[in-house]
């Protein structure tokens, strides 16, 4: 089994930075970006992060099927870093272009909860598989006030919950505030 490393935080706190520090000088990374370049400002950040990583590094741009995407590199990876679990839920839930979220209802969106949670146990199943280490990186966002939208609410809870997956699966988890990783568990 392999070992699981958590990274969690606020906006802006450093999570992609020291994840990639913890990996910084190996060279059999497989690295997994979710984010998908939507408009000027996201294709910014993505190149400036592209720019970030180790060259050696193979990346896979994906957000869903994850644990199927990652098997064929399995014997050939070492380390896995995934980044970003919020932005992986995000592009799930706007990929369901049929659902009017403001309007959706609590069967729908237990639905999405049960179709992202299962994508993520499904890619920490085949990760821990690979007997690697796999770095996690994702938002906290369930600090502030209570979203005012019924969308907002509904990506809330579900990175919430699995946030708290991923966590309770982990030997380690680090909290990064203002660039400082708090050692949370392990």
């Amino acid at each position: 089994m392999g070992k699981l490393i958590f990274i969690t935080g606020g906006a802006r706190s450093g999570k992609s930075a020291f994840a990639e520090d913890i990996l910084r000088d190996e060279h059999d990374v497989l690295y997994i970006a979710t984010a998908t370049p939507f408009d000027e400002e996201m294709k910014e950040r993505i190149r400036l992060h592209r720019l970030r990583r180790n060259p050696s590094w193979i990346t896979i741009e994906a957000y869903k099927e994850l644990g199927s995407r990652i098997n064929e590199y399995q014997g050939k990876k070492k380390f896995i870093l995934l980044d970003c679990i919020t932005v992986m839920i995000s592009n799930l839930m706007f990929a369901d272009t049929d659902t009017d979220w403001e309007n959706a209802g609590t069967k729908k969106m237990l639905e999405m909860e049960k179709f992202i949670l299962d994508e993520i146990r499904g890619f920490i199943s085949s990760a821990c598989d690979f007997a690697v280490k796999t770095v996690i990186v994702s938002n906290e966002i369930g600090m502030g006030i209570v979203p005012a939208t019924s969308l907002s609410r509904c990506f809330r809870d579900i990175a919430g919950k699995v946030n708290q997956i991923i966590a309770e699966e982990s030997d380690e988890v680090y909290l990064l505030v203002s660039g400082i990783p708090l050692r949370l568990k392990g």
